[in-house]
């Protein structure tokens, strides 16, 4: 069909006997030639955003409209939202169900913005680093069942 675009040029608007003698050339359907012709009459519009009108408002074009994928899909949104809550109410029950040295080691190790080394916690609590190692793989032995469920 990028043929048609020079045939176009060359005719102008076609009649039913050019449609037909285009169709024979391009080995195509006469209804592709004139949805063809239809398109390429059409100009592409631009996705980008006005930035304001006279009045001071800002215009958008179409690509303001559209999806950014799965993040704003509302169905996608609530899924994640209710997978969050059931993650974070079983992550609830399993600190719960731990000693408070466990439970300590647990969130200074994976739940607090800054790790804190195994070292920092043998001197906390006195023992030695393998200990601390010790503790936390117990801890999350006994986690793993309340986090299998969420």
């Amino acid at each position: 069909f990028f043929n048609l675009r020079k045939a176009k040029e060359r005719l102008g608007w076609f009649n039913s006997d050019e449609v037909n003698q285009v169709a024979s050339d391009l080995g195509v359907k006469p209804e592709e030639v004139l949805e063809m012709e239809s398109r390429l009459a059409n100009f592409d519009g631009s996705f980008e955003p006005v930035t304001a009108n006279d009045d001071g408002e800002f215009n958008y074009s179409p690509s303001g409209y559209l999806s950014h994928g799965e993040a704003e899909d509302p169905s996608f949104v609530v899924s994640e939202e209710e997978q969050a809550a059931i993650i974070a109410g079983g992550l609830v029950e399993a600190l719960k169900s731990l000693d408070e040295r466990s439970r300590d080691i647990v969130e200074a190790r994976w739940l607090q913005g800054e790790k804190t080394s195994l070292k920092e916690l043998a001197e906390k609590y006195g023992v030695s680093l393998e200990r601390i190692r010790q503790v936390e793989a117990k801890a999350f032995k006994t986690m793993q069942p309340f986090l299998q469920t969420a």
